[in-house]
């Protein structure tokens, strides 16, 4: 009888260890940016070590920064749809054709400086406009990349015309649209490449935005950085997004699933902006007054008229995809002009 007993006892502890051992979730997040790019350490570390928190370690995170999970950055979506990881942060834009919509909110001069601005249109966009572009998905954010701006080597870029047969990278294919509008030539390259390609000549400078400059360490080898006075809205912007696959949150406990809804949107989103202007803010008083080129509102105009044709061009494309273009572009702008 004892040893029956103790069987019983044995086989209840190893299903209790087994029932434990399947209440516990590593989470696969990967991304593109190298692992000591403030966003990994002052946004997602910090935001896996809240869930860690909060569910008393039952879930967290294994990150995998530089494409270790493999492949490209225009890839991510895909495999966090496929299971190849359970989150993953990029850009709807590095993967062209598959999330048209979102684009609207890319299109030149439509989006303020500063994600804290700019943050709650995009979402608000999303949320009104794209949700059924992301429908295979768990949205965890929804964010800008605080706008960009000119960022060159060896010429600095005053009027218009001083864009004329310059090489700089595009992020994405609305900005690439921008820099061709204004003149110069774009070239499309991983974050990770634009350093060496800029002390080798290769480009010129960089459409960039100021919050990743000392990450990938663009602010080494640029020496001018054009800026429109206060208040104008930004040349071109980046949208990012958190991933999630959906059967990974769909296999969670409710409890867990209640700890991920509540640290995730608007609420991550928040926390994102904060720490992004942060950045933005902390490089760009890092650069030397001597580099900062200010441009006139006149001349900025001039860009901006210059570009007109880029959204235009836009709807067009998107309407040949059935899309409603020009709904989707009134809905951003009207998006963008609440304060």
């Amino acid at each position: 009888m004892k040893s029956i007993r103790l069987a019983a006892v044995m086989a209840a502890a190893m299903l209790a260890g087994t029932a434990q051992a399947a209440d516990t979730f590593v989470l696969k997040f990967g991304h593109f940016l190298p692992a000591t790019s403030h966003h990994q350490r002052l946004i997602f570390e910090p935001w896996c070590e809240k869930l860690k928190s909060e569910s008393a370690g039952r879930l967290s995170c294994q990150l995998y920064p530089s494409m270790q999970l493999g492949g490209t950055p225009a890839k991510l979506a895909d495999m966090v749809r496929n299971g190849v990881a359970d989150i993953v942060w990029t850009a709807p834009s590095y993967s062209p054709g598959k999330f048209p919509r979102i684009e609207a909110m890319e299109q030149p001069f439509m989006l303020p400086y500063g994600a804290r601005k700019s943050n709650p249109m995009v979402w608000k966009f999303y949320e009104d406009y794209a949700r059924d572009e992301f429908a295979d998905y768990k949205v965890l954010a929804m964010h800008s990349d605080g706008g960009m701006g000119i960022h060159t080597a060896r010429k600095p870029v005053k009027v218009l015309a001083d864009l004329k047969d310059m090489k700089l990278r595009a992020s994405n294919r609305s900005s690439a649209k921008l820099i061709e509008a204004l003149g110069a030539t774009p070239v499309s390259m991983p974050p990770a490449q634009m350093t060496e390609s800029i002390s080798k000549g290769v480009i010129d400078g960089v459409l960039f935005t100021w919050n990743a400059m000392r990450d990938v360490k663009v602010n080494e080898v640029t020496h001018f950085h054009t800026e429109p006075s206060a208040n104008q809205p930004a040349l071109s912007s980046t949208v990012l997004t958190m991933l999630m696959n959906k059967n990974t949150f769909n296999r969670l406990p409710d409890d867990l699933k209640a700890i991920i809804e509540r640290n995730s949107g608007p609420a991550l989103n928040e926390f994102i902006g904060e720490v992004w202007d942060g950045e933005m803010d902390a490089a760009f008083k890092q650069t030397p007054a001597s580099e900062i080129v200010q441009m006139s509102d006149a001349d900025y105009q001039a860009m901006q008229t210059a570009a007109a044709q880029v959204a235009d061009n836009w709807v067009k494309e998107v309407d040949g995809k059935g899309l409603d273009g020009e709904a989707l572009l009134k809905g951003a702008r009207a998006i963008s002009q609440i304060q």
